[in-house]
């Protein structure tokens, strides 16, 4: 028989616990009220509820929105529905079990999200990574935001009504897929990219899938050029819509094609390479208006600049290892598992216990399709970090929604949204 186990008393609570009427709200009543203007509390202007499901939202996001007329006076974004606790979750976790975590925050770029850790882990513990790791890495890299922006595109174009292109990019994104697909093994979740290079060397028939993508992509970019750039419905809804100057983009922490749309050249593959980017040519887009066409215009132009350095980085992919021979961080070659004991018990260790990263405190970043992704890591000597924190692209991006839809009517904010490209996954976290 079971014997129940007595109640805890509040007296015998441990002395640091959080009690429920110790805790305050840091935001009263009447300061939420000063968010929306005066005319809302009279019921001169409207508020509006608009999500947390709602399509052109792109996610679990409300936005509390108060309206006179169809023109938006304030725009409150509510965020964190679609919060998982991943950086809690990572300090239990060993170093590599991080990695299945960190594709799952903005599901449209996992290998940008598996470099970024992988690459603070590397720092934190010192790795050097084979250079036909890094080139791949490099590859992989771009293909990646290449799927992002044809999600964004399609989408956003989707948003505006213009239903063609969101077929066409599905169907291009496909090729990138089947890429994600012949390296790990995995069409979205790939967890591909590990630290001290990569889980395995691409497949043979590698060359051919992604030589597919650089002879059926510019043809592709030209139909939704032709279909958007100058099509007076589309810059109807675009050019000067939800503007921001580069000095508030920069102050609202924006990054990626939402900063450089506003004329701000900023890119982490240039102001701080890694992964050997900085063998590579290739140009970054600027904008001058800051508004919802400028962002357009950067996004289409690094299709064109990322099909650049794909073709320079599988033009000079040399031989080679993919993944260092430090076999601190490294598992054994599979062959020599079957006759080295010594190789076998090691292999089981890692996966296992994990490897030992020392104390210490890291930052890496890496130049996602959403902006600069970083990865603040700190070690504490043990197998598992002390504290993970990712820097999310689409989290900053999102802050200045509030201002620069001011003024706008209604119908713009979908556009606006569309363009500052989120992943509510990456807000949250």
């Amino acid at each position: 028989m079971a014997i129940a186990e007595p109640p805890i008393r509040v007296e015998d609570a441990p002395q640091n616990a959080v009690r429920a009427e110790d805790v305050q709200l840091d935001i009263t009543f009447e300061q939420l009220k000063k968010l929306v203007s005066p005319r809302a509390l009279t019921g001169e202007t409207m508020l509006l509820n608009m999500g947390p499901q709602h399509p052109s939202t792109h996610g679990v996001l409300r936005l509390l929105l108060e309206l006179d007329g169809e023109t938006i006076v304030s725009c409150i974004p509510d965020i964190g529905y679609l919060h998982t606790g991943i950086e809690k979750t990572a300090e239990g976790k060993t170093y590599l079990k991080v990695i299945p975590l960190t594709d799952r925050t903005d599901y449209l770029a996992p290998m940008s999200n598996n470099l970024a850790f992988c690459g603070a882990v590397e720092k934190l513990v010192g790795i050097d990574v084979p250079i036909r790791a890094q080139y791949l890495r490099v590859i992989l890299m771009e293909l990646t935001r290449m799927n992002s922006h044809l999600v964004w595109l399609g989408t956003h174009a989707l948003d505006i009504g213009a239903m063609s292109v969101f077929l066409y990019c599905m169907r291009e994104r496909e090729m990138i897929l089947d890429i994600y697909e012949a390296v790990s093994g995995a069409r979205m979740m790939s967890s591909y990219i590990r630290p001290g290079g990569l889980w395995r060397d691409v497949p043979a028939h590698f060359p051919q899938l992604v030589q597919r993508v650089l002879d059926v992509f510019p043809k592709r970019l030209l139909e939704y050029e032709k279909l958007l750039k100058e099509n007076p419905l589309w810059k109807e809804r675009t050019v000067g819509i939800g503007k921001i100057s580069a000095q508030d983009a920069i102050a609202w922490g924006m990054t990626g094609p939402c900063l450089r749309g506003s004329g701000v050249n900023y890119d982490v593959r240039k102001a701080q390479p890694y992964s050997s980017y900085d063998h590579f040519e290739f140009s970054v887009p600027l904008g001058s208006n800051g508004d919802v066409y400028d962002r357009y215009k950067c996004r289409m132009e690094e299709f064109n600049q990322s099909l650049k350095i794909i073709k320079q980085a599988m033009d000079r992919l040399p031989p080679g290892p993919v993944m260092t021979d430090d076999r601190k961080v490294a598992p054994p070659p599979k062959h020599e598992i079957a006759y080295s004991m010594e190789s076998l018990i090691h292999h089981f260790k890692l996966w296992t216990e994990g490897f030992k990263a020392p104390e210490g405190e890291v930052y890496f970043a890496v130049e996602s399709g959403k902006g600069e992704y970083g990865v603040l890591l700190s070690g504490d000597g043990s197998p598992k970090p002390r504290r993970v924190h990712f820097r999310a692209p689409s989290f900053h991006n999102l802050q200045p929604l509030g201002e620069i839809s001011k003024g706008a009517l209604l119908a713009d904010i979908v556009a606006i949204i569309g363009s500052i490209d989120i992943v509510l996954g990456d807000v949250d976290r």
